[in-house]
């Protein structure tokens, strides 16, 4: 495969509770080889029906407040008709309808063009998969 394209894949232990996950160091370190100083795109991926990818600020409270906000929508409780694992997991094959299992970003000069305040993030609200893989990809 020619160095146009590169593929890393993530393991991130998300543990047995709800939980965003910054990805973002992780992002810029695959980018500085892969991408090594060329303009391109990098997609995150993961391959999981329970988890989604979002870009957001975090450490200044938005993760607790999506996770919030997801309770809110997609309650644990006994409304879905997907019922197995912890009570209410069927929600978790809703999450990424909401928050989708993808994003492709912008790289500039091998570097990754974020907002100010902008994170890549695994979002997991699956208590019963404590272990994740995310892809990454770039193509340059």
């Amino acid at each position: 495969m020619s160095d146009a394209f590169t593929t890393r894949v993530l393991n991130v232990a998300s543990g047995s509770h709800e939980r965003v996950v910054d990805l973002t160091h992780d992002c810029e370190e695959f980018l500085r080889e892969a991408a090594a100083g060329r303009d391109g795109l990098l997609n995150v991926f993961v391959p999981h029906a329970t988890a989604g990818i979002a870009i957001i600020e975090t450490g200044a409270g938005s993760d607790d407040d999506l996770l919030a906000a997801l309770r809110n929508l997609l309650p644990a409780d006994d409304r879905w008709q997907h019922r197995h694992g912890t009570p209410g997991h069927g929600r978790d094959h809703v999450l990424p309808a909401l928050v989708p299992p993808h994003a492709t970003l912008p790289v500039i000069a091998g570097r990754l063009e974020l907002g100010t305040w902008q994170s890549v993030c695994l979002v997991d609200t699956n208590r019963d998969n404590p272990d994740r893989q995310v892809r990454l990809s770039f193509l340059g």
